[in-house]
């Protein structure tokens, strides 16, 4: 039976990660062995150094569940309360609104704006400038509008650089520190460390992704902004190790415990998301960013754990991650394939082109292709005719068509954007 399953996996796994062309590592454990693992593609690209099972990397969000562990630690050593007001923890010169308390930066529901999207210039805009705290909180974190906390669940990395800070000021340390001597060390997870964007990081993969249909490295960003929220670099070893400390309780008090992993609005945690898989509880994580696609995912009644790290975005991790769980339950996985590509011509390819969002989303024609341009085109992605008026990313999974021009519509729209000009402005 057990050779059947892992037989089922290896056979399932190859063909997803070759059809996506998928670069990184997969990794299951099960009692607490490693049942099942595999690597693929190029930590650089550059000088053909190809991933191993050793190979650290950037995981984004996947760092939450260890920033929010750490604030659980300070509050077992009574240092401080989860329904206090946040600002009671925080510097004295980087104040929020009151009201917000620490639970509610853990649970993202502190109805802090979220700047991350389409029209605010943060992303590859302002996390490419030098790193200024103060600044930082007053130009992003206190941009208004802002919601009633405690009443909404908005996921935001707002709330974890927040904690982060809360740690550092608690601790008397930096956030790095903290985790280092009362997390890593103590669970020898010597592999894993924040990257400040600076630092030699040995055996960490350079993260990819593709422009204009040519792999390239991803654009700079200054990970100084992301402390708390993600950045931090491990490897499968440190991770499994993580996960042996969730499944066996270690480091922190059963009742703490039971308050990290209870699940608060939208299925969230704090750090984790909380699901139940046919009456079996499922906590998981991801990671995303540009070249990035990590996920982690924990069963710990079943004692498994499922880790995917990426260094290039082309698969879908959390769609892999479902399949994977599915097969060691006995179902049959999910395949999704390319739709194929219809002929379209240039003319109707013109129809698409110029500017959705001033400097932010555009559509362009390049090379007898269709080119989704993104922040003051930074990124070029290529897209295929799937269907009349309907196209596909050619180079990384989407379960979705962009639909650009929908019946009865009088422009073409992206993400909700209509057309708003033939020209790039």
């Amino acid at each position: 039976m057990e050779h059947d399953i892992q037989q089922c996996l290896t056979e399932y796994v190859e063909r997803e990660i070759e059809y996506w062309d998928f670069s990184g590592v997969i990794r299951i454990v099960k009692n607490g062995n490693t049942y099942w693992e595999t690597s693929r593609g190029y930590s650089c690209v550059e000088f053909g150094v190809k991933n191993t099972m050793s190979t650290r990397f950037t995981v984004a969000s996947v760092t939450k569940q260890l920033t929010a562990f750490a604030i659980m630690l300070l509050h077992d050593k009574g240092m401080l309360a989860l329904n206090v007001d946040a600002n009671t923890y925080l510097p004295t010169d980087i104040q929020i609104p009151s009201g917000i308390t620490v639970h509610d930066l853990l649970a993202h529901t502190s109805g802090l704006y979220n700047f991350y999207n389409f029209e605010d210039d943060f992303y590859i805009g302002a996390d490419r400038l030098p790193y200024d705290r103060k600044a930082f909180v007053h130009d992003w974190i206190l941009k208004q509008p802002m919601k009633a906390p405690g009443k909404s669940f908005n996921y935001n990395n707002s709330n974890y650089n927040l904690l982060a800070w809360i740690i550092e000021n608690i601790a008397k340390q930096p956030y790095t520190d903290f985790l280092r001597e009362n997390i890593f060390l103590p669970l020898g997870m010597v592999n894993t460390e924040f990257d400040d964007g600076m630092a030699v990081l040995e055996n960490k993969a350079n993260n990819y992704m593709h422009d204009y249909g040519k792999l390239v490295r991803v654009p700079y960003v200054n990970n100084l902004f992301l402390m708390g929220a993600g950045a931090l670099v491990t490897n499968c070893d440190d991770l499994q190790k993580w996960y042996a400390c969730l499944k066996q309780r270690k480091l922190l008090s059963e009742q703490a415990y039971n308050r990290f992993f209870a699940e608060n609005q939208c299925h969230y945690c704090y750090g984790l998301e909380r699901y139940d898989r046919d009456g079996v509880t499922m906590y998981a994580h991801g990671g995303d960013a540009n070249g990035i696609a990590a996920y982690t995912q924990y069963f710990f009644e079943d004692d498994i754990c499922i880790i995917i790290l990426s260094n290039n975005e082309s698969l879908n991790q959390y769609r892999l991650g479902e399949g994977i769980a599915d097969i060691l339950y006995g179902k049959e996985p999910n395949h999704f394939v390319k739709p194929d590509e219809v002929p379209v011509s240039m003319e109707d390819l013109q129809k698409f082109t110029g500017t959705y969002l001033p400097g932010k989303i555009h559509i362009e024609v390049k090379n007898e292709k269709l080119n989704l341009v993104r922040v003051n085109q930074n990124i070029h992605i290529e897209l295929y005719c799937v269907s009349p008026n309907a196209f596909m990313r050619r180079n990384e999974e989407q379960s979705t068509p962009h639909k650009l021009l929908t019946e009865g519509a009088d422009k073409p729209a992206v993400w909700g954007y209509k057309l708003v000009s033939k020209e790039f402005i």
